[in-house]
């Protein structure tokens, strides 16, 4: 059977489900980040079918679910709308309680932080991203589901309109005999 309207209708959904994970980012027109640029997906043939496979950097799942900190639990919204605990968690164990600080200094800077103390002096950055990088290790990183809300509405949709795909596809493999 030639699989063509499957085919396209799976195609479409998954340009559907990246285009509003991107949206949902809310990033700046123009301000795009490397999590942003990176969310893709490719169809595959499979023996038993097809799949949709979504793509992203390693670090989306944390901003998509979330990060217990060590004195606040966090949740996230999966596709089917449930708030589940996210599975992401920084322990209370020595190197592991926060994100290195370093990981914080380029964003420090492209957002212009530069507090003072209490005498009026401005911080050093590294001070800066500690306290920073110390508060997300003890509050977490809320998860925003950016990609869970737009697969759970695609997910919505998906069975209706696949039906009319499969419709079309067996009606344009049908041959008639004369």
């Amino acid at each position: 059977m030639k699989t063509e309207n499957i085919e396209r209708y799976l195609e479409s959904f998954g340009k559907q489900v990246v285009a509003q994970s991107k949206t949902t980012l809310n990033y700046k027109k123009g301000d795009k980040s490397k999590l942003e640029d990176s969310i893709k997906f490719k169809v595959v043939t499979t023996p038993d079918g097809f799949t949709v496979q979504f793509y992203m950097s390693s670090y989306g799942q944390f901003v998509d679910k979330g990060v217990s900190g060590t004195q606040t639990k966090r949740t996230f919204k999966d596709y089917k709308g449930k708030v589940i605990k996210t599975p992401y968690s920084y322990k209370n164990s020595k190197g592991h309680s926060q994100p290195p600080s370093r990981a914080l200094d380029k964003w420090v800077v492209r957002k212009g932080i530069a507090p003072r103390d209490a005498s009026g002096k401005f911080m050093s950055r590294k001070s800066i991203t500690f306290l920073i990088a110390r508060s997300i290790g003890r509050k977490g990183i809320q998860g925003i589901s950016f990609f869970q809300k737009p697969l759970g509405l695609g997910l919505k949709q998906f069975g209706k309109d696949l039906l009319g795909s499969v419709k079309e596809d067996i009606i344009n493999s049908i041959t008639t005999i004369k």
